[in-house]
């Protein structure tokens, strides 16, 4: 270990790019984490949002499109568009102390909505990671509007 630390300083000033690549690199992941751990809200997979659903019925939110949404949705979603969506809105204010998961086809916008929904006081808020794309590859139920 001794002879290791002795030859670090030459492995540094003959291979400087690399090492400032890994810094570089370390540094992203670190801040990467350390962003996710205060954005506010948590993120979930789909056996996650399961035990959410059966523990606490969160209000479960879809930001799929209208036909996205009609094709196929989590048995108990409510379809708000994400051009509609607005946490200040006098029904969604009143659920601000209740557990709020959002979700839409890919996970892309309804992370957003979760964001949003930060910024605007709801305290316990969740992202379905993956969308219902993820939670139809779990081989979870869906529900379909007629």
């Amino acid at each position: 270990m001794s002879e290791f630390l002795h030859r670090l300083p030459e492995f540094f000033s003959h291979h400087t790019l690399l090492v400032m690549l890994f810094v570089v690199l370390v540094l992203t992941l670190v801040g990467h984490e350390v962003a996710r751990l205060f954005r506010g809200y948590r993120e979930l997979s789909p056996a996650a949002l399961t035990l959410l659903i059966n523990r606490e019925n969160p209000l479960l939110i879809d930001l799929s499109s209208h036909a996205d949404y009609q094709a196929g949705h989590i048995p108990g979603a409510r379809y708000v568009p994400m051009s509609q969506f607005d946490p200040e809105h006098k029904d969604l204010a009143k659920a601000k102390a209740l557990p709020v998961a959002v979700y839409c086809k890919t996970g892309a916008t309804s992370a957003q909505a979760a964001a949003r929904l930060v910024k605007a006081g709801f305290q316990r808020v969740y992202w379905l990671g993956g969308g219902l794309a993820a939670w139809k590859q779990a081989d979870l139920p869906t529900s379909r509007d007629k």
